[in-house]
């Protein structure tokens, strides 16, 4: 019985830590998914600007003149870059969550024979 008492606790001590896995990953995600927003947001705004209009970066405590070119490839840049990076989380959430799922069935197997070798020993005693 201890046996199978040590085997549930490591079960769920791994399940703890797939669960805490996942939740940093999807936490992960929402930032991005929270920048992504943002420049989408620059985008736009850049979208409305006229030819002859000022783009200025900050940069510490100082706006600097940026190129507009330079700014619209920026932002496309780190667009793309985030849509890369929520694909590769989406991906692992994935993986953690059929990890979560595989372990979540193996604890219930050893509750199960825990629970049939209990009965099969109580009518004995």
């Amino acid at each position: 019985m201890a046996n199978i008492q040590a085997k549930l606790q490591e079960l769920s001590d791994e399940f703890t830590k797939l669960q805490k896995d996942l939740q940093e990953a999807v936490q992960s995600r929402q930032q991005l998914e929270a920048q992504k927003q943002e420049n989408l947001g620059v985008q736009t705004e850049f979208a409305k600007l006229k030819d002859d209009e000022t783009i200025y970066k900050l940069i510490g405590p100082v706006l600097l003149k940026q190129d507009r070119v330079d700014a619209e490839s920026t932002v496309n840049g780190r667009l793309e870059f985030i849509d890369k990076e929520i694909s590769r989380l989406e991906t692992g959430i994935k993986e953690i969550q059929g990890k979560v799922e595989k372990k979540k069935g193996e604890i219930i197997q050893v509750q199960t024979a825990a629970q049939a070798a209990a009965g099969g020993q109580a009518p004995q005693a």
